[in-house]
């Protein structure tokens, strides 16, 4: 069974209070929360102070992914925030041991991630020491993506490398996903599905969410 993960950044922030009492009403499994400097990625979206809010308007679980550089630095901040996993990239951290061992202290879960260009051999000596694996199946930055098709290997080849290891690993992924991939994400093997556009945008966001979960 598949698990559904909405991006906040594809939410209405006018009507933010509403938004996350929808993704509560529908039994979402976890928010997806994007954390961008205009350095890493181009473009800005939000800190812990809106992390924070969030936190206060829902019970759920918070996937905080840190798409910056030197995202230690803000380890702690969004820690105090609410996040209960903290994800951040190996093209940033190419040896990311030690940082994985700091989040894990804190009480949060550890996540790795990877972008497009980045061959998903990079990632899977890490994963024994990762709770999550966000595969980017767009260039992150922008919401509204299409879904890029050689994600589908990586995931493949992270899902046979855990199974064959007996990791807990989840692999989680995000960009381009909606209902007409899904079926096609999940069939590579992917736990949890990121969804921006393609959630906050559905007039029927229950019926997506309850499709996905029959995956």
């Amino acid at each position: 069974m598949a698990k559904i993960a909405p991006s906040v950044l594809g939410a209405d922030f006018s009507r933010l209070a509403e938004e996350i009492a929808s993704t509560d009403k529908c039994q979402v499994d976890m928010l997806h929360l994007d954390i961008m400097d205009g350095h890493f990625v181009p473009n800005i979206s939000f800190g812990p102070a809106i992390v924070k809010t969030i936190n206060s308007l829902t019970d759920n679980f918070l996937d905080v992914h840190l798409m910056l550089f030197e995202p230690e630095k803000y380890f702690e901040a969004f820690q105090k925030a609410g996040a209960d996993a903290i994800t951040f990239h190996i093209e940033v951290h190419p040896d990311p041991v030690a940082h994985a061992r700091t989040l894990k202290s804190m009480g949060v879960q550890a996540g790795l991630s990877l972008n497009p260009n980045t061959p998903v051999d990079k990632v899977l000596p890490f994963l024994e020491y990762f709770d999550i694996l966000l595969v980017m199946s767009v260039h992150p930055g922008f919401g509204g993506q299409s879904f890029i098709e050689s994600a589908l290997p990586k995931i493949e080849a992270a899902r046979k490398f855990i199974d064959n290891h007996k990791l807990a690993t989840q692999i989680l992924v995000d960009g381009g996903v909606d209902a007409d991939n899904a079926s096609r994400v999940v069939g590579a093997g992917a736990d949890v599905l990121v969804m921006g556009s393609a959630f906050f945008k559905d007039s029927n966001r229950a019926a997506l969410t309850k499709k996905v979960k029959a995956m």
